[in-house]
């Protein structure tokens, strides 16, 4: 298969992923196998797998993803957030934890990273700091009149959750 046939063929699948159809993954699956180094093949398939719910088949498209070259920073992004949620979802807290601080390296300020890093904080009892996070992240993206009025209290209370007069 040439690059042309590949491209055409990953426009094909990636249509199909958004159509959330199985077929997807399995076209993924073969072009990616068939292309073992190409990091977005890789990627596409994970994120098929993902959408439908197949987070177990998911991780290996994703680590495998992540450890080739040739992503986009969009994907790069995408492939950490996703890898980091799917393995929160699996019970791998510890696995999505250390995954979202890697994306947060490479990417410090995005809400997204955050939130799911919340949420994962949560799950391995750091609810203060899970909620400490949201709160920033709602101080600093809401676009809520309410909250923006109020933004620096809440900002504030982010880092002083027990305080009181």
């Amino acid at each position: 298969m040439d690059d042309e046939q590949r491209t055409t063929a990953l426009a094909q699948a990636v249509r199909l992923r958004e159509e959330g159809t199985r077929e997807a993954c399995e076209q993924l699956i073969r072009l990616s196998d068939r292309y073992p180094q190409d990091a977005a093949l890789a990627y596409q398939a994970a994120w098929a797998h993902d959408s439908l719910g197949l987070e177990a088949e998911a991780v290996p498209c994703y680590e495998r993803a992540l450890a080739g070259s040739g992503l986009s920073e969009e994907e790069r992004h995408g492939a950490l957030l996703g890898l980091g949620s799917t393995y929160r979802v699996l019970g791998r807290y510890e696995s999505s934890l250390a995954t979202l601080r890697r994306g947060l390296e490479e990417f410090p300020e995005d809400a997204a990273l955050r939130t799911f890093l919340a949420m994962a904080l949560y799950n391995t009892g750091e609810p203060r700091e899970a909620v400490r996070t949201l709160l920033r992240v709602t101080g600093e993206t809401s676009a809520d009149p309410g909250v923006q009025k109020y933004r620096r209290a809440v900002e504030y209370y982010a880092d002083h959750l027990d305080e009181t007069q």
